[in-house]
C-alpha cells in the first residue's frame, strides 16, 4: 500500500468501490482507521474510536492468518464495528454502500 495509507490490514469491497482500514491498538484489539467510498473521499476516523473486543479481535485476526477464508464472519466483524462507530462515518456513505 502507499505510505500515504499506512496501516496493519487493508481491505477492498465492492469491486474496490470501498477501501476499509484497521490497525492493531493497544497491542491486541483491532481499530478502523479510515474508510474510503467511491464518490466521497477518504473518511479518517478520530483517534478516539471504538475498537473491536478482544473476542471479535482475536477472530479478525485469525481470518487474516489463514487468508481471509472466512469472508461471511469478516463481514459480520466489520458491520459490527462500522455500527459502532457509525458517528463518525459518513452515514450518506454507508448507507449507499449497504454498510449500516
Amino acid at each position: 500500500m502507499p505510505s500515504s495509507r499506512p496501516a496493519d490490514y487493508y481491505l477492498g469491497y465492492y469491486d474496490d468501490s470501498v477501501f476499509i482500514d484497521f490497525n492493531n491498538h493497544l497491542g491486541n484489539l483491532i481499530v478502523l482507521k479510515r474508510i474510503s467510498f467511491d464518490g466521497y473521499g477518504c473518511c479518517r476516523l478520530p483517534e478516539k474510536v471504538i475498537p473491536m473486543d478482544e473476542s471479535d479481535s482475536k477472530k479478525f485476526k485469525e481470518i487474516f492468518k489463514n487468508h481471509l477464508e472466512d469472508q461471511k464472519l469478516l463481514r459480520e466483524l466489520i458491520l459490527k464495528n462500522i455500527q459502532l462507530n457509525k458517528d463518525s462515518i459518513w452515514n450518506d456513505a454507508l448507507l449507499e454502500y449497504g454498510l449500516l
